[in-house]
């Protein structure tokens, strides 16, 4: 009996073994006339076709198929009929269709991930429902002589079940921040215009998610994409800010007018005529080290045509500035905030993190924030050739 037992065991564990790699799909679906099921993997925004599977006269279907970790899938007729997947290795998926509408009433069992999606796109489907049926009322009252009253509302029973459902989708990405789930919860639309989660406050949930998943899944490229879409928005949002601030303020709030490495006193207002790249960095930023050195380039090949460079240190050594300005061979203004431990222009910028910088144009209009790199490299190119 013993032996028996331990011929069995090497059987399971390659078993076991190959489960960790795969998850299987089985289903059901009846009084159809359609033969063919398909699955495709979603790549960020690209659906993949990965498989098909016959549907038995049955009614019955199967997918094996292999993984790595958790990725969303479609599995449908075509690109209007098809329902959501979340599956992660290991997972045995069980689906049982109500109808031909795929979407329309399925049961999941057997995965987390994909169940959760559910539960999201029902929410989404039940209000869409109930705001179709709001438009046919609304089209209806807008005929009748009391419609100055009755529109308003319909107006505000259309604003409420908006309401009502982003409230769903934010009380779901606060309980699921681990999952990738929540990027559905996110990126859901009412329609081609509409966000779930419409208000710009709603910036915190993507950071939110985006630092939970980044962590839990670094290599996914849905994560990945959602980092880079959340590192996007961020940008934009604070270039907004700074310019909603500038246009409130007088000019000076944000010209800078500190002393350089000679110690002589200059202004960015002073360099008007220029495209100037306004810079703030540390020497103790091995980031900004190697940017600094790459600029040099940059200077050298746009100095000649309009291109200023104007460089504020927020470091308190002083001695440690002027030691990296002179080794590097800084060719720019170099200038430092005259109290580093209160920084004034870096927070009148908004700088979070260093390097950071802005360009402005020959009126002294900000037209680009935080660009390094190639993207620097592409709008320099785009002003001066």
């Amino acid at each position: 009996m013993k032996r028996a037992i331990l011929l069995l065991l090497p059987v399971l564990l390659v078993t076991s073994c190959q489960n960790k790699h795969s998850f299987t799909v089985k289903g059901t679906i009846h009084n159809t006339g359609i033969k063919y099921i398909y699955l495709n993997r979603v790549d960020v925004n690209t659906p993949v076709l990965i498989d098909s599977a016959a549907i038995s006269k049955k009614g019955s279907f199967s997918f094996k198929v292999k993984a790595g970790e958790p990725e969303f899938y479609q599995l449908g007729f075509s690109v209007s009929n098809f329902i959501t997947l979340l599956a992660e290795p290991s997972e045995a998926i069980r689906i049982d269709f109500g109808s031909e509408n795929l979407y329309d009433g399925y049961k999941v069992t057997g995965s987390e991930g994909s169940e959760q999606v559910r539960v999201l796109d029902d929410q989404l489907s039940a209000t869409k429902k109930k705001l179709d049926s709001l438009r046919v009322v609304y089209d209806a009252a807008s005929k009748l002589p009391d419609f100055s009253t009755r529109g308003p509302e319909l107006d505000a029973q259309f604003t409420s079940l908006i309401k009502e459902l982003r409230k769903k989708n934010i009380a779901f990405i606060i309980t699921h921040t681990k999952s990738m789930a929540s990027i559905k919860a996110l990126y859901q639309r009412i329609d081609e215009n509409t966000y779930v989660l419409y208000d710009p406050r709603d910036l915190q949930y993507l950071k939110i998610v985006s630092d939970s998943l980044t962590r839990y899944y670094p290599h996914s490229k849905n994560v990945q994409a959602l980092a880079a879409d959340t590192k996007k928005e961020l940008e934009q949002m604070y270039a907004n800010r700074l310019e909603s601030y500038a246009k409130t303020q007088p000019s000076k709030s944000l010209n800078p007018d500190l002393k350089d490495i000679t110690g002589k006193r200059i202004s960015l207002s002073s360099l008007k005529g220029k495209y100037v790249l306004l810079t703030f960095w540390s020497v103790d930023s091995k980031d900004c080290i190697a940017e600094n050195l790459s600029l040099k380039e940059t200077y050298r090949k746009y100095r000649s045509r309009g291109l200023e460079i104007y460089q504020i240190n927020v470091d308190e050594n002083e001695a440690r500035w002027r030691e990296e300005v002179r080794f590097d061979e800084l060719p720019w203004i170099n200038t430092r905030e005259d109290d580093p431990k209160n920084p004034e222009n870096a927070r009148l910028f908004n700088v979070r993190a260093v390097p950071a910088n802005f360009l402005f144009d020959r009126e002294g209009n900000i037209i680009g924030t935080n660009l390094h790199g190639n993207a620097l490299q592409i709008k320099l190119n785009q002003i001066f050739n």
